[in-house]
């Protein structure tokens, strides 16, 4: 094995922050926490890293794989980064794979494996496009939300916030209800699975309206 010229250096880690590029802009456009940038850097680094790997292995007569073992493990701290958690969702889980992912991909372009680069970035880009357009329009989507309703104990208001719920929602794990005896007041809680979109929408335009509900807070 030769050195690797410090141009053919330059075309690799160019090549890299290409493919990073790619996968990054998709990142991007889902408005995820790690984007276009992230990417283009990480590929970057984890391809100049394998690419001194290399090099340094050669001249000190080494073991290559040494550095690069590095980056590997280094970059699960930096996709625990891109994992957010909203009130009872996850979320980041796909960019953070998408991370970890590109650093192999960066280290194989370091490598001079440009054609399989470039079929696992396209496989990678068409994994994330496709599988996000059937799970936008045939799959379930739904997340577990909180919902605090505050209302004057008057009526069927709690039957008919109940019911509501039942109806719109695709699970109900808790129904709680607090009362002030002095105030009248109610407040119930409630943890359910409900689906993104027109029924979420639906769900809190049907409560607000419901005689005596005073406050509606959903997490």
């Amino acid at each position: 094995m030769t050195l690797i010229s410090e141009w053919e250096i330059i075309l690799r880690v160019v090549v890299a922050a290409a493919l990073g590029a790619v996968v990054g802009m998709e990142r991007e456009l889902n408005n995820q926490p790690a984007g276009l940038r992230t990417h283009m850097i990480l590929v970057v680094g984890a391809a100049l890293a394998m690419c001194l790997s290399i090099n340094i292995s050669i001249e000190y007569d080494g073991d290559p794989a040494r550095l690069a073992a590095q980056v590997i493990s280094g970059i699960g701290f930096l996709g625990a980064g891109a994992i957010l958690r909203y009130g009872f969702n996850v979320k980041g889980l796909t960019t953070a794979t998408t991370l970890w992912s590109m650093a192999i991909v960066g280290m194989a372009v370091g490598y001079g494996y440009y054609l399989i680069s470039v079929a696992i970035t396209i496989i990678m880009l068409i994994t994330l496009t496709l599988l996000n357009f059937i799970e936008k329009r045939w799959v379930n989507r739904n997340v577990m939300r909180s919902l605090t309703i505050e209302a004057d104990e008057q009526g069927d208001t709690i039957k008919n916030v109940r019911k509501t719920i039942s109806k719109l929602a695709d699970k109900i794990e808790s129904f709680t209800i607090q009362k002030n005896i002095k105030t009248k007041r109610i407040r119930i809680k409630v943890l359910a699975h409900i689906d993104k979109g027109e029924k979420m929408e639906s769900l809190t335009q049907t409560i607000s309206n419901i005689e005596g509900v005073r406050n509606l807070k959903v997490e």
